[in-house]
């Protein structure tokens, strides 16, 4: 029941993107095309998914250590070692995307590196951090909170496909119909937030 109600909590109530609003650049960019969704999407689960794993075993073992009776608290480098844990996994997808699947790469773009600092990652291991999860909750909360951000994106990229078949007027053409669109959508998952 647990992990059901961390599923439904970081999926659905408490997505980053729509009820949080972190991660919204590379939701507004990557989300012209359902393919580039999909595979930003998968890129953002694996980030998050392994972030959270790795920095929640960095905060619980590393950043308070009990060395011959004394307590050393290293969490004010928190930040600064998430951020670079965060950096070596976009560089890894970033490598294995350029040589397995070249035009998602090029789809990708600028977008991909900029997972890096992408708050939505950092928000997920900062949350587990804070909140003290054990490694595996944490990983689950950070896949969960992936597959939230994936649900928003892809979402978000269908909508936006089907606008662009739609002939809105000249004002209301490109980045305001998205807002609108995006602004309709979150409001839409604040009908989730009684669930947890």
């Amino acid at each position: 029941m647990k992990y059901i109600e961390l599923a439904v909590g970081a999926i659905l109530v408490y997505n980053f993107v729509l009820s949080r609003f972190l991660g919204i650049c590379p939701f507004l960019g990557v989300s012209k095309r359902i393919s580039t969704a999909l595979g930003m999407s998968g890129a953002v689960i694996t980030v998050m998914t392994l972030a959270s794993a790795i920095t929640s075993a960095i905060s619980r073992y590393l950043l308070v250590l009990k060395f011959e009776g004394k307590v050393y608290d290293l969490r004010f480098l928190q930040v600064l070692l998430f951020i670079l844990v965060i950096a070596a996994l976009v560089q890894i997808i970033e490598i294995s995307l350029q040589k397995l699947s070249p035009k998602l790469y090029q789809a990708l773009g600028i977008y991909l590196p900029l997972i890096t600092t992408n708050c939505a990652v950092l928000g997920a291991a900062t949350i587990n951090a804070n909140v003290g999860r054990s490694v595996l909750d944490a990983t689950l909360f950070g896949c969960f909170s992936g597959i939230g951000f994936a649900l928003a994106l892809v979402l978000f990229a269908s909508l936006r496909e089907r606008l662009d078949l739609a002939a809105p007027p000249r004002a209301c053409a490109g980045i305001p119909l998205a807002l609108v669109t995006a602004g309709i959508l979150a409001m839409a998952f604040i009908g989730f937030s009684g669930l947890c």
